[in-house]
């Protein structure tokens, strides 16, 4: 009334962020000038006297009777400019808390800047955790975060070195020590044993028993926790818990009204929490909705057809029908289920290479739950859930209203799961119905990393959504650095190898040339030989042919012939006058210089003698008494 916030889960949300201090909400959403304030009388409003008490009383007097407890607040013309609301922040870092406070216009980079000056740690390498709500970067607006007036916040400096002291020592050990935590849940009487690393916070352990127990964070009764456990925020290190074991024990609060103090007990509790329980639907009906037509539609249209075949053989068709049923009740904007076999989704998710994989979401569906159409048709088809599971998660679903169909994946579950998993969503009832399990892929096995109930809100799925992707791609981001490793050294073996190929064909293909290179010389070292030895063979067979050389005191003419090598040396012979010329190329040719490869040229006149007719007389050709002549090669 005071707000004019018409969505209950706003509302719930707004509430929750301010530890449901109803005076603490109102005052965060409108201006302090047209807020409430707390006073020993009750509940007044401020500034002008038509807010007055008289005024209260005569409208409270003339009104008819309401469950609201406020009035609709009319903004006057004379309220002044609305004052900045003041947020006070605790910052743990080590053994240090530095008090800050800051207007709720400033950003997250403003308090790393008054940490910097009083931690002296340059702001880049601070961490700043617990906070409420999803992600903040350092321009996140604090307003933006609708924080209650005090926060406790802490520092982590994972890129700085621990001080060397020997109590930081000591806390930096119990951060890396592993508690055992035996919870016992009180009202079905089962022990729980878990393990937390020492840096897990009390939240973290609450919301994991929530996981187990079914039971909300802010309806979680615990006995237990050291006296020094003042705060979820608080690391296991420091909390005071007995190492390296230490029993607690759960139970669900048993009335939903509480008193001021047990509010204040959990306040720090509220925002990691369901936004409804399954009791609040009980009183759904206030708000003019009735069991039959949730949202305005009629149970009879829920109940047209099931969403799976029972006994179905191949769980392909039977996702074929599910996503037919899913859309023809709910719309076409839905997630993507997979259509195929658990197996083929395990496969298709976390089977790829590193970057490709994906997160696997199991959508458990019931029909006879209460929860089911406002859970699909509110949460389930969003549009933020549908592209934020599209681009992160495989989705895979299963009906679990049949009986059959229900066993089948119990069956399914305790075979990829194990025993645990499957008893704990055995012992699931019928409203606490649909699930949501988000599951990661390692290398040995499948975990499940969150089993997400029906009575949830749009905004802490998505936060639950985002938690599981932040643990997924810390260890995507493992295995992906594995997998370049491996491939790394895969490659450098394959280049290794291929050089090594190379290498061995080069000496192959050298050898191989070495071996023709050899084998072509001999063959041209033969081929020299035989040209020698019949050029031999024929030179020794026309030196035998040659007729005798005449003798210097013959009767007949004689011709005398000196001839010139090309190498400078000379050789004579005498002819007789009537000798043909073929008599001469005979005999050069018997020294080695063969007509065919010289010519025989004369002086004076210069002519080519191996021109002339070779049966000519030497009188004839002019070589007559004597004559000197030189050889040449032929080109």
């Amino acid at each position: 009334a005071c707000t004019g916030i018409e969505n209950i889960d706003e509302a719930i949300t707004l509430l929750e962020q301010n530890n449901w201090d109803l005076v603490a909400a109102i005052n965060g959403v409108i201006p302090q000038e047209n807020g409430i304030l707390q006073s020993e009388y009750g509940v007044e409003t401020l500034h002008g006297p038509a807010y007055g008490p008289t005024s209260h009383s005569a409208a409270a007097s003339s009104a008819p009777s309401s469950s609201s407890a406020f009035r609709h607040v009319v903004p006057s013309r004379q309220i002044v400019e609305r004052q900045p609301r003041m947020l006070d922040f605790r910052v743990e870092y080590r053994d240090r808390n530095v008090d800050v406070v800051l207007e709720d216009s400033s950003t997250v980079g403003d308090i790393k800047q008054i940490l910097e000056n009083e931690l002296q740690i340059p702001a880049s390498k601070m961490l700043l955790k617990g906070w409420k709500t999803g992600d903040v970067d350092d321009s996140t607006v604090l307003k933006s975060l609708h924080l209650p007036k005090n926060n406790s916040l802490y520092v982590l400096t994972p890129d700085l070195p621990p001080p060397s002291s020997s109590h930081s020592g000591a806390l930096q050990e119990s951060l890396n020590q592993n508690f055992m935590l035996i919870v016992t849940h009180r009202e079905v009487q089962r022990e729980y044993n878990l393990n937390f690393s020492g840096s897990s916070t009390i939240q973290e352990v609450k919301r994991n028993v929530y996981d187990l127990t079914s039971i909300p964070v802010r309806h979680q009764l615990w006995e237990g926790w050291p006296p020094s456990a003042t705060d979820d925020s608080m690391t296991l290190a420091v909390s005071g818990l007995t190492f390296p074991c230490h029993r607690l024990t759960v139970g669900r609060r048993s009335s939903p009204v509480q008193t001021r103090e047990q509010s204040e007990e959990q306040c720090t509790d509220v925002h990691m929490v369901s936004d409804s329980d399954g009791d609040d639907f009980e009183d759904a009906t206030e708000f003019g909705v009735d069991d039959g037509e949730m949202f305005g539609v009629a149970s009879s249209a829920l109940r047209k057809s099931p969403m799976m075949p029972e006994n179905a053989e191949n769980e392909g068709d039977a996702l074929l029908q599910f996503t037919a049923e899913f859309s023809s009740r709910y719309g076409d904007c839905h997630p993507v289920y997979f259509i195929g076999s658990l197996e083929a989704a395990f496969q298709e998710a976390f089977y790829g290479k590193a970057r490709d994989r994906k997160l696997l979401a199991i959508y458990l569906h019931h029909d006879e739950s209460v929860l089911t159409n406002v859970f699909c048709s509110q949460m389930l088809c969003a549009e933020s859930i549908v592209s934020y599971l599209s681009q992160n998660f495989i989705t895979w679903a299963w009906d679990m209203t049949k009986e059959a169909n229900r066993a089948r994946f119990l069956t399914m579950c305790t075979r990829h799961f194990g025993s645990v998993v499957a008893q704990t969503i055995r012992t699931q009832k019928t409203d606490q119905f649909p699930l949501f399990l988000i599951i990661m892929g390692k290398r040995s096995s499948n975990e499940v990393l969150n089993v997400i109930q029906g009575n949830t809100t749009v905004d802490e799925l998505m936060m639950r959504l985002m938690a599981a992707m932040e643990i997924f791609s810390a260890q995507q981001q493992e295995d992906i650095k594995d997998e370049d490793e491996r491939e790394a050294r895969e490659n450098v073996k394959r280049e290794q190898d291929e050089a090594y190929r190379i290498s061995l064909e080069a000496d192959r293909a050298k050898r191989e040339a070495q071996e023709r290179e050899m084998a072509e010389q001999f063959r041209l070292e033969q081929i020299r030989k035989e040209q020698e030895e019949e050029r031999e063979a024929i030179r020794l067979s026309l030196e035998q042919s040659l007729p005798p050389e005449p003798k210097e005191e013959s009767t007949e003419s004689v011709s005398k012939l000196r001839i010139r090598t090309p190498s400078g040396e000379f050789f004579e012979r005498r002819f007789l006058a009537s000798s043909k010329l073929q008599v001469v190329f005979d005999f050069v040719a018997s020294k080695g210089y063969p007509w065919e490869e010289y010519k025989l040229l004369g002086t004076f006149p210069r002519r080519d003698v191996t021109q002339l007719d070779p049966n000519k007389s030497l009188l004839e050709v002019k070589l007559y008494p004597q004559e000197t002549l030189f050889l040449e090669a032929k080109e």
